[in-house]
């Protein structure tokens, strides 16, 4: 039977999804507690040749990333709102920030330890939905979450990134 860890032979539990961080500018966005799926679709393009009418062909057509949500807790760290703020702010578009509404970002996955075992590289991201304020609500318990809906034009893999030996300490970032 084939087994999906070889540095670390004894582990048989696939990684969990809570542990994980989001870096742009190189430095990790506090408190971001849930991200959504990465995703991307490939279009299927069908065509037929002649004197095989009844078979549809198939081909790969374009593709897709779709967007992704950071999601955290309100604080009075203000870097989402600065970052929400480029794409056609309050005073206009005069007041649009072309030259910096994009960026890289960096989402890396960590072991229980705290190993990053998987980091993607995500490109030319930039916000088009902003949640500053939660629906509040005075019989709730919970807590107040802020939220960014970020596209991007696609993302790789870091195959660098390989699987790390659990027994090792962790870095430093």
């Amino acid at each position: 039977m084939a087994k999906g860890f070889e540095k670390n032979a004894k582990r048989f539990d696939p990684y969990k999804n809570f542990k994980f961080r989001i870096l742009w500018d190189n430095k990790p966005v506090l408190g971001v507690s849930k991200v959504s799926a990465l995703k991307r679709t490939t279009e299927v393009v069908k065509h037929r040749e002649g004197g095989d009418n009844s078979t549809d062909r198939k081909s790969p057509g374009r593709t897709t990333y779709d967007a992704i949500t950071l999601e955290r807790g309100i604080t009075h760290d203000p870097e989402f709102e600065k970052w929400a703020n480029k794409v056609h702010p309050y005073a206009g578009d005069s007041a649009m920030d072309l030259a910096d509404y994009k960026k890289d970002l960096t989402l890396e996955m960590m072991n229980e330890k705290g190993h990053v075992v998987y980091r993607y590289f995500l490109y030319y991201c930039w916000v088009s939905e902003y949640t500053a304020l939660p629906e509040l609500n005075g019989n709730a318990n919970a807590v107040a979450i802020e939220s960014l809906k970020i596209e991007l034009e696609g993302w790789t893999r870091d195959l660098d990134t390989k699987e790390p030996k659990e027994s090792d300490d962790v870095p430093q970032p």
